[in-house]
């Protein structure tokens, strides 16, 4: 088991790594990378619906890692993610680390309509509180969310794992395209690691469902292109993109994100979309087999993130990691 120097007169730290109910699949194969076991736990519900937690293994003065994507059930996860913070900091847990694969609510970063919440920040605010002391996290929405918790936080990308499953492909005439403007320098760095020209959606969101793309900025006609964007969830902007692009005699497109949610009417509409020919994503969030359709590939982001974690432990530079 990976252990950690952590004071002068030479003693040690454990590891121990925990895992809620959202996606325990990647927190044993992240384990797995990691060569120790994942630790028990259990979560069960109350006759009144509230959550109850047990971490099964001592965490005193340990080094404790816990697993959870805010996927669906999102509001579930979230209270258990918190309750296993909480539970960790209650046991004297050396240090807790809130591994977050998916932050769902980082798409909500800002104050667009009166009277909201900044989402983003309270649920930031609530995990520093519950008591987590650093956050991992991948992708998310937006990078200003990144300074919107009190504690460091180590942001991931999966471009690595990205760019090496197009790099075996045959890339001539292929164009990066991001659906939106806001996503264009995620678009240009991707593109740029492959060696291949990049172009941008002109996009307005009109409700969480429904987007509208006025033009693609960029040379795409008639090539093939890679359609690239942080997250699909309910697709529309998927679909839109696609419209503007087979008026520009695209019909070869490969849509690819870092997180497949793939909510509500999404898998539909790709499925009637025929230029989209492939579909690549990586397992920050638990996808369905029925949800798996053909020619879609799940890359797994578990090797990425054992070595964070392995760096977290042992008190290593995590640049590398961040050099993509």
């Amino acid at each position: 088991m990976p252990r950690i120097q952590d004071n002068a007169k030479g003693e040690r730290k454990e590891i121990c790594v925990f895992s809620g109910q959202a996606h325990r699949a990647l927190a044993l194969e992240i384990c797995e990378h990691l060569g120790i076991p994942l630790s028990p736990s259990v979560t069960r519900k109350f006759s009144n619906d509230n959550l109850y937690v047990q971490l099964q293994d001592s965490v005193r003065e340990k080094d404790v890692f816990i697993i959870q994507p805010l996927t669906y059930p999102v509001s579930d996860n979230l209270v258990e993610l918190l309750l296993l913070l909480d539970a960790a900091r209650s046991a004297s847990a050396g240090r807790v680390t809130a591994v977050i694969p998916y932050y769902s609510y980082s798409r909500s970063d800002k104050k667009d309509e009166p009277r909201i919440s900044i989402a983003a920040k309270l649920i930031a605010d609530l995990i520093h509180t519950a008591g987590a002391n650093r956050v991992l996290t991948m992708t998310l929405h937006s990078p200003q969310v990144h300074g919107f918790f009190q504690m460091p936080v180590d942001h991931l990308s999966a471009h690595p794992v990205l760019a090496a499953f197009y790099r075996k492909k045959d890339l001539s005439n292929t164009v990066v395209v991001a659906p939106d403007m806001g996503h264009a320098k995620r678009a240009f760095a991707f593109a740029r690691n492959l060696g291949v020209p990049v172009a941008a959606g002109a996009k307005k969101r009109l409700t969480d469902e429904t987007v509208h793309i006025e033009t693609i900025i960029g040379d795409v006609r008639g090539k093939r292109v890679i359609l690239f964007d942080d997250e699909v969830a309910t697709a529309g902007s998927v679909i839109e993109a696609v419209a503007r692009l087979r008026e520009m005699d695209v019909t070869d497109v490969s849509l690819c994100c870092t997180h497949g949610v793939f909510s509500g009417p999404a898998i539909s509409r790709l499925l009637a979309t025929p230029e989209i020919h492939e579909i690549v994503t990586t397992n920050t969030v638990p996808i369905p087999q029925e949800k798996r359709i053909k020619d879609m590939q799940v890359l797994s982001v578990a090797p990425l993130f054992a070595e964070a974690i392995h760096r977290i432990h042992t008190g290593q530079s995590m640049t590398t990691l961040f050099e993509y």
